[in-house]
């Protein structure tokens, strides 16, 4: 019976004290006035748009405006501003010197060598009928069985360096290799014709001969006249028409054999 008491004793047997609870009292009053403090101090905090200004708060006004008709803002001023400057910028084409305009004047004044030509265009740095017109003649070509696109670009950059130096001896002003190479590329057009017949019948023989000659005085006539209109250089049309000469015989030459 004494070891069954014992038992008892031993199982229910705590080390909780008197002193224990006194001391979770004090530490569950100490947490209650710390809550407390902190309401206390949330309610005596003024409201977050207290300090803010007048201009980040949000609007009370009522809409005024009408359906698709919004209301006037002078801050949106300097976007529209910035929105019609857009209106104001010349083209793409003409930021890129491209005036078909001018490139049909010069056409016109190439395929007239009588017609005179002026002086302001010429003198203009255009290779985009240059390029286009030694294109088509590459292309006439491989038409008519002759594969020379490397030989047209070739003796078109040699016979441009040989004109501009020839041509800064002989003028006083002088002249630019982009105006040389836009002046012999638009004389080159005739050439295109003589390739083009190429095409339908063989061009070596008599009337093959003849036409290549004419052509050939054709591009270097309108070439001269329009290098002279250009750089004012009055009277000496035909000595720069013969080196202009040689140059579109090598083209007619390619052309024919």
């Amino acid at each position: 019976m004494s070891n069954f008491e014992q038992f008892q004793i031993d199982f229910y047997q705590s080390n909780y004290t008197i002193d224990d609870q006194e001391e979770g009292d004090n530490s569950y009053g100490s947490n209650k006035n710390l809550c407390g403090s902190r309401k206390s101090q949330t309610a005596e905090q003024p409201p977050a748009d207290a300090f803010a200004p007048s201009e980040m708060l949000p609007s009370s006004q009522n809409y005024t405006g009408q359906i698709l008709q919004p209301t006037y803002n002078p801050n949106t001023l300097s976007h529209l501003c910035y929105a019609d400057g857009f209106g104001e910028e010349p083209p793409l084409l003409e930021e890129l010197g491209i005036n078909f305009k001018h490139i049909w004047q010069k056409t016109l004044t190439v395929l007239n060598p009588m017609k005179p030509a002026d002086g302001s265009i010429m003198n203009e740095t255009d290779l985009t009928g240059p390029v286009v017109f030694c294109l088509a003649l590459g292309a006439t070509l491989l038409l008519a069985g002759k594969v020379h696109f490397g030989y047209v670009y070739g003796m078109s950059a040699i016979g441009c360096l040989a004109m501009h130096a020839l041509l800064n001896l002989m003028s006083v002003s002088g002249v630019s290799h982009g105006c040389v190479a836009s002046v012999l590329g638009y004389c080159l057009l005739p050439m295109v014709i003589l390739s083009s017949s190429a095409v339908i019948f063989s061009l070596q023989g008599t009337l093959g001969t003849l036409l290549a000659l004419f052509i050939i005085g054709w591009c270097s006539l309108s070439a001269s006249k329009i290098f002279t209109s250009a750089l004012a250089m009055e009277g000496q049309q035909l000595l720069i028409a013969y080196p202009c000469a040689l140059l579109y015989g090598l083209f007619a030459l390619l052309t024919v054999f």
